[in-house]
């Protein structure tokens, strides 16, 4: 009877304890609220920053570039038909600025002086001149070294670039076509030979081309020998492969006050390159014809031939070239805007009527020559390129023999601004020529040492 007792005692004991700790529990759930996440905190985000303003006409014009160029050169000249050698030291300065572009314009300006640094031992003139010397009847006794004192504005020009396919340039600039053997700079001179007029360039695929209305001419030897001008020139080239561009070219050149240069050429070219295992072939072949324009001159007509073919191996290139200049005995076949100095012969000694280096009998200029580049390097002595020519000049009209030319030049970087030149030329005439053929200009040597420093 007691342990029934105290059997039912403990499960009473172990009911109560169930049902105390159930409602403990359930007490507890409904007591404490569910965790809850935190709601995510959302920062402002910061606006972004205002677009930089567009450039400005003036910005752009600071954010351009300064043009700054010395060149001193010496240039000796002893001529045989002249008692004394000719000694030119000159310095040339070229300062200017060109502006960064806005809306598709750039322009630049450019100021340009020549100075003599020591004696003026040489004469200034227009090749072939009867006249005294422009720097003083004096002069005469001494050859030609066409670097006189000048202060100008070589360039002075606004270029639009609409897009690639088009660019304009108006106002005073300089021009230069293909090989500038019609239409240069004539940079080898001290003051540069530039145009003013509008230039337009243009592209269409593998076509591009160049048309140039000219006004002035601001030739090299001051402003009082300039050409006042009513020219036009056109260059267009078609490309389709690199081993064939063909070019035709048509020049008209009206002169006021040179009527005598004045002419209209028009001719074709075709050039390329190509290689042959390791070796690089280049040619070119040109034909030209001149005739009178608007009058200026008697009718003529007069025709120009060139070839050339060379082969590069290394650092080697060889070049054979032939050149023909025709000529009626009155005057011969010119190119009144070209860089004339780079064919020829260095020594400039051709001249015909009007100033041009030509022939009024025609020339044929038969030359070979060898370029290297050396792989020598030295801290201040780099990139240096030598090349030795020989030219055999013979009469166009008669086919006598007028004389011989030898030529080197080398030039070599001392610092990435700075350049050495050294060159030096040898024309030699035939003493004697058949009867009726012109006589051949006096002979001549010429040398140069020149330190040229671009910015």
């Amino acid at each position: 009877m007691r342990t029934k007792r105290a059997g039912l005692t403990l499960g009473a004991g172990l009911a109560a304890l169930l049902w105390a700790s159930g409602t403990h529990a359930q007490t507890t759930t409904q007591g404490t609220p569910p965790a809850v996440e935190p709601e995510a905190v959302i920062e402002a985000a910061e606006p972004p920053p205002p677009p930089a303003p567009p450039p400005t006409f003036s910005d752009q014009v600071l954010a351009g570039k300064p043009i700054l160029e010395v060149r001193f050169r010496y240039e000796g000249v002893d001529q045989a038909n002249l008692r004394d050698r000719a000694s030119a030291y000159t310095v040339r300065t070229r300062l200017g600025w060109e502006t960064g572009e806005f809306h598709g314009l750039k322009g630049l300006i450019e100021f340009e002086d020549v100075r003599q640094v020591g004696p003026e031992h040489y004469a200034v003139n227009v090749p072939g001149a009867t006249t005294p010397p422009l720097n003083g009847a004096d002069k005469a006794r001494y050859p030609i070294v066409n670097d006189p004192d000048v202060t100008e504005v070589n360039r002075a020009q606004v270029t639009w670039t609409p897009g690639a396919a088009l660019q304009v340039t108006a106002g005073r600039q300089r021009i230069v076509l293909d090989d500038q053997r019609f239409v240069g700079g004539v940079a080898w001179r001290q003051d540069e030979q530039t145009f003013d007029g509008v230039r337009a360039d243009f592209a269409l695929g593998r076509v591009k081309g160049t048309y140039a209305y000219l006004t002035h001419v601001n030739r090299i030897l001051g402003e009082l020998r300039d050409w006042d001008s009513d020219s036009h020139l056109l260059n267009v080239t078609w490309s389709p492969a690199e081993a064939l561009r063909l070019q035709g070219f048509v020049y008209a050149l009206d002169f006021a006050n040179s009527p005598i240069n004045s002419s209209i050429t028009k001719g074709a070219k075709a050039s390329g390159k190509t290689w042959l295992g390791l070796y690089q072939v280049a040619y070119g072949a040109t034909f030209a014809r001149q005739s009178d324009y608007h009058g200026n001159t008697p009718s003529y007509d007069l025709d120009y031939l060139a070839g050339e073919v060379a082969g590069t191996f290394d650092i080697y290139t060889a070049r054979l070239a032939y050149e023909q200049l025709e000529g009626d005995g009155t005057r011969g076949f010119t190119t009144p805007l070209g860089t004339v100095h780079a064919f020829n012969g260095w020594s400039d000694s051709w001249v015909s009527p009007g100033g041009n280096k030509s022939f009024a009998d025609g020339l044929q200029d038969l030359n070979v020559g060898l370029n290297v580049k050396p792989r020598f390097k030295k801290t201040y002595f780099f990139n240096s390129d030598l090349l030795v020519r020989y030219h055999d000049f013979d009469d166009q009209r008669t086919g006598a023999d007028l004389g011989h030319e030898w030529e080197v030049q080398l030039t070599a970087a001392i610092t990435p601004k700075l350049t050495l030149l050294l060159k030096y030329a040898d024309f030699q005439r035939e003493t004697t020529v058949p009867a009726g053929t012109l006589a051949p200009p006096a002979s001549r040597t010429k040398a140069w040492f020149s330190l040229e420093y671009k910015l």
